[in-house]
């Protein structure tokens, strides 16, 4: 049977996309996405080349620059990119390198010991996804230059003869806008990737200028002390239980006789969190894999091995989960490998499974040897895993009280709660509502099929100082993760019970209301990441100002909005501008209108671009340390507009 719409399928249905013409026809194969994930990806990979040669030691500086046309400039001090004719392409082994794919120095070990960026696609994809690049080689005697447009040169390669104090190589480019979404780059993502590099390359100094706007800014990171830095960082703004972090390192082979060095730095502190990061030849494999797998088990057997030896435990028998082991670490575990096995050409988890047994193995030795030297530190860490057992077991009678009979069952939810009536968790909506005069407002304006309110009175615990046990005995919290249905944190947490595909954070526009915001912020950022990384937390708009003149009205939601419709729509006429200062002030008709219709309403979708950052400032703003808070806000103080009314 034939659709008579379709063509016949044959042989001259097979299409053969020569050079880069599959990367332009598939970008997202190759880089994730085409949205800004992808955007930023395509200075990873450049960056990734000019890192393997730091590793190999002939590299010490690394420079990247954004510059007001668009383009991005990555410049290194290392070898250059070979330039003289590949023996079979007939053509410079520069152009082989920008022009196909899989072509490149590391695939075998001699050019690399390790490398990020093995698919040999890297370089190539970034040309064949920009309108125009420019790249250039510095050898001793020599200066190579080539123009691409969209990955094709321009003209053969050009030597200009000069003498050149250092080598290196100067790519330079411009995203294809008919490729990308966006082309606006992030000063600040880029920064937090360029800085993990330098904590991972120990000595590598790395600097990022953005010259778009007329004051510019740069930033210039190194660190000597590798990831030891990495994890004082981490712990900058928190209680530290030992100084300095505790750091493994051990170099091997494998069985296959490759090359691996495993890095393991450890440190405690009083709080009640994990900063655990785990990287594969530079990468941050945020889906961990064998080395971070390895690392837990080694970590979690070691302290129970040294506790029960040492006679730690009170009852016998007692023993440490990984849970018990995990509250208050930081940590980063970097791998080096001459064959990792990514998963994807994005790299988020390891596969290789030989390293689970040789991260374990190291890791387990190590801290052994380090506990054995450093008694006084293993009992603070071994005491503060005890008392974490403790408090579990408080969680665990405590987590009872959240949990609900089935996914969809409302029998035990909160009484507060006024629920909505579809079952389909991808069309509900909850609405997080501060105190019961807006609740009140929301309950009647909203659309009772979809959409659920939940008041929450006053503010809730800040989790930032809690533990969990803690936390669950606070109603307004019980209430709000009995209400979800996931249940909380790692041993409960279940996405597939979530009720609702949106949780909206509806509260005031002054300060009490920004307050609530951020406490809710960070119990979901702490024991809800989950929630965040799937895009089911957003924050709703409410109007600041309703403007009325004449037979006309508006809601407006800013200031620099408010004052433009007054110069350029009111004119003459009188206006009566009212500022909400709560929900409450709104009736129900107006709260719907503005704020709650899908129709109509404005709502931010809560991200996380950089986990380490995000942790940096919550541990800032909600944290026990009160001089980086204050540091904070001296620093911030001058980009606060509205303080309050």
């Amino acid at each position: 049977m034939t659709d008579k719409g379709i063509a016949a399928y044959g042989a001259d249905s097979i299409q053969v996309l020569e050079g880069l013409e599959a990367v332009r026809k598939r970008p997202s194969m190759y880089i994730g996405s085409t949205s800004s994930a992808g955007l930023h990806h395509l200075v990873y990979e450049v960056v990734d080349n000019s890192v393997d040669e730091a590793q190999g030691g002939y590299c010490n500086t690394i420079d990247v620059v954004l510059e007001k046309d668009g383009s991005v400039a990555v410049w290194d001090n290392g070898r250059g990119i070979p330039t003289d004719m590949h023996p079979k392409m007939g053509v410079s082994a520069l152009q082989v390198v920008m022009t196909t794919l899989h072509a490149g120095g590391k695939f075998d070990d001699r050019s690399y010991k390790v490398s990020g960026g093995l698919h040999g696609v890297g370089v190539s994809v970034v040309n064949a996804l920009s309108s125009s690049l420019h790249v250039e080689v510095r050898k001793e005697s020599s200066t190579f230059v080539q123009e691409y447009v969209r990955g094709i040169p321009e003209a053969p390669l050009k030597e200009i003869k000069r003498k050149n104090e250092e080598t290196g190589t100067s790519i330079k480019f411009v995203p294809d806008s008919e490729i990308f979404e966006t082309t606006d780059y992030s000063f600040d993502i880029l920064a937090k990737r360029l800085r993990e590099l330098a904590f991972l390359n120990s000595g590598l100094s790395i600097s990022i200028s953005d010259n778009r706007t007329q004051e510019g800014k740069t930033k210039k990171f190194r660190y000597s002390g590798g990831i030891k830095s990495f994890v004082s960082f981490l712990n900058e703004n928190k209680h530290p239980l030992h100084s300095p972090p505790i750091q493994l390192t051990r170099e091997g082979k494998l069985e296959d006789g490759s090359f691996v060095l495993t890095d393991v730095a450890i440190q405690y502190n009083s709080g009640y969190q994990e900063d655990v990061f785990s990287f594969a030849n530079n990468i941050n494999t945020v889906d961990g894999g064998t080395h971070m797998t390895g690392f837990r088990s080694a970590l979690t057997r070691c302290l129970n091995d040294y506790g029960t030896k040492n006679g730690m435990f009170k009852k016998t028998g007692q023993t440490f989960t990984g849970n018990d082991v995990r509250e208050g670490l930081s940590a980063v575990i970097s791998i080096k490998i001459s064959n990792p096995q990514f998963e994807g050409q994005t790299k988020t988890r390891l596969g290789n499974r030989e390293i689970k047994s040789v991260t374990e193995t190291m890791v387990y030795s190590g801290l052994e040897q380090f506990f054995e030297e450093n008694p006084a530190i293993a009992r603070k860490i071994i005491q503060k895993c005890i008392d974490t057992s403790a408090a579990r077991q408080a969680a665990r009678k405590a987590r009872e009280l959240t949990r609900r009979k089935g996914a969809l069952e409302t029998a035990s939810l909160p009484g507060k709660l006024a629920d909505c009536t579809v079952r389909n968790s991808e069309e509900a909506e909850l609405f997080l509502v501060e105190g019961d005069s807006a609740g009140g407002s929301a309950k009647q304006g909203r659309n009772r099929y979809f959409q659920a309110i939940l008041p929450l009175r006053g503010k809730i615990l800040n989790v930032e100082k809690a533990p969990l046990h803690k936390i669950l005995n606070n109603t307004e919290i019980r209430t709000l993760v009995t209400a979800a249905g996931t249940g909380i944190g790692e041993e409960d947490f279940d996405i597939e019970k979530l009720r609702y595909g949106k949780i909206i954070l509806m509260t005031d526009a002054d300060v009490d209301g920004a307050h609530i915001r951020t406490l809710l912020l960070t119990f979901f950022f702490r024991y809800m990441p989950r929630l965040i990384e799937d895009g089911n937390i957003f924050i709703a708009q409410p109007p600041l100002f309703r403007l009325k003149w004449g037979k006309k009205e508006k809601y407006v939601f800013s200031e620099a909005e408010r004052d433009r419709i007054v110069t350029e729509e009111v004119g003459s006429l009188k206006v009566s501008i009212q500022r909400f200062k709560g929900l409450g002030e709104m009736n129900p008709e107006q709260l719907w209108a503005t704020t709650m219709d899908p129709e109509r309403r404005l709502l931010l979708k809560v991200k996380i671009d950089d986990a380490i950052e995000a942790d940096r400032i919550f541990s800032i703003l909600m944290g026990d340390e009160v001089e980086p808070r204050r540091l904070f806000i001296e620093e911030h103080a001058a980009e606060v507009k509205n303080l309050d009314y």
